[in-house]
């Protein structure tokens, strides 16, 4: 949405809603819009979750491969870790 808007129209559009709302009311308008983003990016991401639940419990071996994936992937990092201490000290 914004891909398609310059510096100079989003000056214009900030100059015509400073005209029409007034300075004092800036502030309360914008906290209004993030309190509005923040509970649809909220509402999303309650919806991506509940479809991912959906998928891993129509395919148990999907999830159980995940489980499975960070586990190995936590001991390769700690054999990571091990193998840094080990060369810092030689």
């Amino acid at each position: 949405m914004l891909l398609f808007i310059s510096g100079t129209e989003l000056i214009f559009i900030f100059f015509i809603v400073l005209l029409v709302f007034g300075a004092d009311k800036i502030p309360s308008i914008a906290k209004t819009l993030a309190k509005g983003v923040t509970q649809v990016r909220n509402a999303t991401n309650e919806i991506k979750s509940e479809i991912q639940k959906s998928v891993d419990s129509k395919d148990p071996q999907r999830s159980v491969g995940k489980e499975i994936k960070k586990q190995v992937d936590k001991v390769k990092d700690d054999f990571d870790e091990l193998t840094d201490s080990i060369k810092r000290d030689l």
